[in-house]
């Protein structure tokens, strides 16, 4: 069973802008990748998507990517 990134890191709020970890969860097409393979629990998944989509919004990380 895998630990969930940001609770075992004791990060309480997922930052869109602190791009480096929020490339950690997308893949190479910059689609976010699903809670089975990250092993982050539901409450942080949703938490992350948000953030990814108001980085994306700011320009900071892709749509997609070539």
């Amino acid at each position: 069973m895998k630990q969930c990134f940001f609770t075992q890191n004791n990060i309480k709020y997922i930052d869109y802008k602190d791009v480096d970890i929020l490339k950690k969860f997308l893949n190479p097409h910059a689609r976010l990748l699903s809670r089975k393979k990250t092993g982050v629990t539901a409450k942080n998944q949703r938490k992350l998507a948000e953030a990814v989509k108001r980085a994306r919004f700011m320009a900071l990380l892709p749509f997609v990517a070539k």
